[in-house]
């Protein structure tokens, strides 16, 4: 049996504004398995947004349990949850957040840094991760030097440089044209293929088709939580295949 990575139950998240509380998330359950592509899909306002926020630990919930690979995360003081973000989790957003004077080397082995790895294996990480997304002959370029497409596999890179067992994409593909979006998601296709549990938020359901679960918030709720057709399909041969063997 797979082992959970994400554990939320009876999740509620308020703000606090001059006019009162507002409750952004209500009674949201949610688990993930390890190895599991998961997009989050709802309008603008739903809380999509915010349930990500909390999942990256960068939120805490007003009320409810978030278990994260094991750990109860209300328990952790806040240098375990700074440890938790930067080799637990890889974040990739939407506006790429390189740093502009610095080349793509150092852009991908900056995790590396706050980790304590010295130069030489921050480096040598750095540079397979590249090579990885395409990049090993643009090492030295600045972030304006390339393009956007590029300068989010160079994110991609940067998100997987701590090898973590979690990577939550916030509209990675927002601000690129519709190939160079398919050659992302094909790349997240590829890491989750390697066992990289994903979790993206987009609006768009032809982002969300790559993933092999859809969730859908409305009004701060899960109202849909499905598996991609092909995926059912797979999984009930197997649960036959496995029926029929002797024990």
């Amino acid at each position: 049996m797979a082992k959970s990575v994400v554990l939320v139950s009876n999740l509620y998240k308020d703000y606090q504004t001059a006019a009162g509380a507002i409750t952004v998330l209500k009674q949201v359950d949610f688990s993930m398995e390890a190895g599991d592509f998961v997009a989050i899909m709802g309008p603008s306002g739903s809380g999509k947004s915010t349930f990500m926020n909390i999942l990256g630990c960068l939120d805490k919930p007003t009320s409810g349990r978030y278990t994260l690979d094991g750990h109860e995360v209300a328990t952790l003081d806040s240098n375990t949850l700074a440890k938790i973000r930067n080799q637990t989790i890889g974040f990739v957003f939407q506006g790429f957040n390189l740093l502009s004077r610095v080349n793509l080397l150092d852009n991908v082995a900056l995790p590396l840094v706050y980790s304590g790895a010295n130069k030489a294996e921050r480096q040598m990480r750095a540079k397979v991760l590249l090579d990885k997304v395409g990049l090993e002959q643009h090492v030295n370029a600045l972030p304006n030097q390339i393009s956007g497409g590029q300068q989010q596999r160079v994110a991609i890179a940067r998100a997987l440089v701590n090898h973590p067992r979690l990577i939550l994409a916030d509209e990675p593909t927002g601000n690129l044209d519709s190939k160079t979006s398919e050659d992302i998601m094909a790349l997240f296709s590829e890491l989750n293929a390697d066992g990289i549990s994903i979790v993206l938020v987009t609006h768009e359901s032809d982002i969300a088709a790559h993933a092999s679960r859809q969730v859908r918030f409305l009004d701060g709720r899960i109202v849909q939580d499905e598996r991609s057709r092909a995926i059912v399909l797979a999984t009930e041969s197997k649960e036959k295949i496995e029926e029929k063997e002797p024990n």
